[in-house]
């Protein structure tokens, strides 16, 4: 789950709920690849493996607050990140192959496309992180094989469109878009600027339609308990996204 310190309480937003956003956002999308199918089904279920963590999301102890998604156990991560290419895959060997390049981007900083991304204890077993990320580097021409042949430029083209899907959810699920209007942020190549809480400018433009309107699944947990994450009521936000 990711969460965010709103000052009094913490706004969390499942695994789950943020790829839904992420696969919302790839079918808004105005290019159109030629395996534009698949690439949505890997926007939208590139974190189906959280699903099974999210059935009981954790709890620090010691603070109360909900652990978020960097801060998890990698060995659990990579175990539910496993399972979850490997569901994809069986439906959609394509989107399989851009899922699975994703988990190892995890631990590659977004092959450099990121370099502030990294699971805070990935380095307490860094010996099963390498042997993750080997494992899936090694499958990706089968898996290639496996979709009918797939290009390596179409496919790198492609596993850039999924981090880009993945990182506008991530805007909206990480920062403060209700009132810190602050400077704008910047994501492979396109700008985003908050303009009034939940309704972003992006430039250039890359949706079918304008504005596009999106919605974010979230929950708001006071600090002055220890409330339950499922068990609070979610709360649906609607999200612009306008030239």
């Amino acid at each position: 789950m990711i969460v965010r310190d709103r000052g009094d309480s913490w706004q969390v937003v499942l695994q789950t709920d943020h790829a839904a956003l992420s696969g919302a956002v790839a079918r808004a999308w105005a290019e159109r690849p030629p395996r534009r199918t698949s690439l949505e089904t890997a926007a939208a279920r590139h974190d189906d493996g959280w699903a099974v963590w999210e059935r009981a999301p954790a709890i620090d102890r010691a603070t109360g607050a909900p652990v978020n998604f960097l801060d998890v156990d990698v060995r659990s991560h990579l175990a539910f990140y496993r399972a979850g290419i490997a569901a994809i895959a069986e439906r959609d060997p394509y989107a399989g192959l851009l899922v699975s390049m994703h988990g190892a981007g995890i631990y590659r900083q977004r092959y450099g496309r990121d370099p502030a991304l990294g699971l805070s204890r990935a380095a307490e077993v860094q010996d099963l992180v390498d042997a993750f990320v080997a494992e899936q580097e090694a499958s990706y021409e089968d898996r290639a094989a496996a979709a009918g042949g797939v290009a390596e430029d179409e496919r790198w083209h492609d596993y850039e469109l999924l981090q880009l899907f993945d990182r506008i959810s991530l805007y909206f699920c990480i920062r403060d878009v209700e009132a810190d209007l602050g400077e704008p942020v910047e994501l492979q190549g396109y700008g985003l600027e908050l303009v009034a809480p939940w309704r972003v400018r992006m430039r250039p433009f890359p949706f079918a339609e304008s504005p596009a309107r999106f919605e974010l699944v979230r929950r708001v947990l006071p600090k002055n308990g220890r409330a339950e994450v499922l068990a609070t009521p979610p709360e649906r936000i609607s999200l612009t996204i306008e030239r």
